[in-house]
């Protein structure tokens, strides 16, 4: 398994024939270097979304066609898109799982909004997070969420060992929220913070997580460096 930070809350994550890009938001993203964008999609074969938001949603469609990759999301925003050329969508809920090229990939609860961008904020389905199954490990993807007590559900059911936690404040859980989600519901062995130092308004730092968890590989990754958890 190899995940690579796309910088922001986007993750490409390599696991046996799957090649996953989630939540990829490359153009505009002032955290992605724009020269790398064929690395960061070359081969990839689905594009999960946790919500419409344009930091996370706005590329997908784009890079489907790019890439014939398989978009999954909410189901409601898979309805939405169903007329786009193409794009191959497959939409679910929340406790649904689907295989994808051999990793498992299951929705789970957050709390935040979702909505496409423009004027009229066109609505996108619930926001959700990610159980991803592949090689004897278990990825919690956060999404974007405020601490939840669904965590602790989602923390019996499926024991995750790796979390990737949103963690920059303002729009999701802080650095502190993060740090208490991860000991209150978790047992994580590794720990890779995201969305936060895109935008000046978000913390710019994730030491405070880093110190909040001794005795946890608090990795923090650089962008478009893999890292083989």
């Amino acid at each position: 398994m190899q995940i690579t930070w796309l910088g922001h809350s986007g993750f490409r994550i390599e696991t046996g024939d799957a090649v996953l890009l989630v939540d990829p938001w490359l153009v505009g993203n002032p955290s992605f270097p724009e020269d790398r964008h064929a690395d960061a999609v070359k081969g990839a074969t689905h594009i999960l979304l946790s919500h419409g938001h344009g930091d996370h949603a706005s590329n997908a469609l784009s890079i489907a066609r790019e890439t014939g990759a398989t978009i999954l999301c909410v189901h409601e925003l898979a309805v939405r898109w169903a007329d786009e050329d193409g794009v191959n969508l497959l939409g679910f809920g929340k406790g649904g799982m689907v295989d994808a090229a051999g990793a498992q990939v299951t929705m789970v609860h957050a709390v935040h909004s979702s909505s496409l961008d423009g004027e009229d904020a066109a609505y996108a389905g619930g926001e959700a997070g990610f159980i991803i199954r592949a090689e004897g490990r278990v990825i919690y993807f956060s999404g974007d969420t405020d601490v939840m007590a669904d965590m602790g559900i989602i923390a019996e059911r499926y024991a995750p060992d790796i979390g990737i936690l949103c963690c920059g404040g303002h729009f999701t859980m802080d650095m502190e929220g993060a740090a208490w989600a991860a000991k209150r519901f978790f047992d994580f062995k590794l720990v890779i913070p995201c969305h936060f130092g895109t935008f000046p308004v978000l913390a710019q730092s994730a030491q405070p997580l880093v110190d909040a968890l001794p005795g946890v590989d608090v990795r923090v990754l650089n962008v478009m460096v893999p890292f083989r958890p």
